[in-house]
């Protein structure tokens, strides 16, 4: 999955505490989705998606790897 958050505030002028204080999420959260490291919930993610005025879908991306990795079994 990538994201286009980085995008999305540039485009409407938040910084990252900005936008975190909208959506009711921290800074470093903001931060880590950016970056790929943390996935959001569906609530979350929906937040995010109305702040900018956008759907999730063209928030977050998902691409073909990611699906094709959901479909392998794990290990556990």
């Amino acid at each position: 999955m990538r994201t286009r958050l980085k995008e999305l505030r540039a485009r409407d002028g938040y910084n990252q505490t900005e936008l975190a204080k909208k959506v009711g999420i921290s800074r470093q959260t903001v931060s880590l989705i950016e970056r790929n490291d943390f996935m959001p919930s569906i609530i979350t993610a929906i937040k995010i998606a109305k702040v900018f005025g956008e759907s999730v879908e063209n928030v977050f991306i998902f691409e073909n790897e990611d699906f094709e990795a959901q479909k392998k079994p794990r290990h556990e």
